[in-house]
């Protein structure tokens, strides 16, 4: 029984002295490792001491010459062109903006009034359009600027060519209606009306730079005048309600006819095509 005693004793203490070792082997590996983690950081560790910048001096100011292109500039201007320096880029004048402007169209010619003096068709259109251009030729040449515009008038011819009554519809430039008014009330002696009736018609002068009158075309001037719409259920509020029948074509007599076909002229090239520009522009370009 001591036996057993004895040897519980020395395993209890070989148990501790085991431990004793294991734990001053642990505490002089840990304290080793900490020492050589303190030696590093002491040697990367770095300390920087930023100190203030001693204040600048001025400058001492140094003198300035004056360079050739001062020097050239602060003389009076014109310079001499030989002694310019290169730096110097002396302005040159641009032209001013030239103004658009369209010369007048020469007046009607002999032949022309003789013609436009029996044509009977369509409220007799030729001498209305000789009596425009003989306006617009007189009124001289139309510029770019306030002064272009356009004037209509509600013209009176009477039977022997004289001007009877001259009415201003509208216009959109005081200057442009005078100078037409001024242009028909100096205008030569015209022939008579090809009716031997007064002449009343309207007119528009245009006394612009980018347009003016196209001669007329005259082949389609024996066609009918095609029937004017008029609304069938229109009412004034006041009348009986009654619908109006749509009017009629009227269609010409041979005798009317064969003497209309008979004043039909030969139409110029520069009619079919101003006919043509103005078909053009009404109804757009087909592909």
């Amino acid at each position: 029984m001591q036996n057993i005693r004895d040897k519980h004793v020395v395993a209890i203490l070989f148990s501790l002295t085991l431990h004793a070792v294991v734990l001053g082997l642990a505490n002089d590996y840990l304290f080793g490792v900490q020492a050589n983690i303190d030696e590093q950081r002491n040697e990367q560790t770095t300390f920087v001491e930023v100190l203030p910048q001693p204040p600048e001096s001025d400058p001492e100011p140094q003198p300035v010459n004056p360079s050739p292109v001062q020097e050239s500039l602060s003389q009076p201007w014109p310079v001499d062109a030989t002694v310019v320096p290169a730096e110097i880029k002396v302005p040159v004048a641009t032209p001013e903006k030239k103004l658009a402007f369209m010369e007048a169209p020469p007046p009607p010619t002999a032949e022309e009034w003789a013609f436009a003096a029996k044509y009977t068709n369509k409220n007799s259109k030729g001498y209305r359009h000789s009596w425009g251009q003989q306006v617009r030729s007189m009124m001289g040449t139309a510029f770019e600027g306030p002064d272009q515009g356009m004037v209509r008038f509600r013209v009176e011819i009477a039977p022997d060519g004289r001007l009877s009554k001259l009415e201003t519809l509208w216009s959109t430039s005081a200057a442009a209606e005078k100078l037409a008014r001024k242009a028909v009330e100096s205008m030569p002696p015209l022939p008579p009306t090809p009716t031997g009736k007064p002449l009343i018609f309207e007119k528009t002068i245009s006394f612009t730079p980018y347009a003016t009158e196209d001669p007329p075309s005259y082949r389609d001037d024996c066609l009918p005048d095609p029937p004017t719409f008029r609304n069938p259920f229109a009412w004034d509020g006041k009348s009986p309600q009654v619908r109006a029948e749509p009017m009629v074509q009227e269609k010409l007599d041979p005798q009317a006819m064969e003497e209309c076909l008979r004043q039909l002229p030969k139409d110029s090239i520069e009619a079919e095509i101003a006919r043509d520009k103005r078909a053009m522009d009404q109804w757009g370009w087909t592909r």
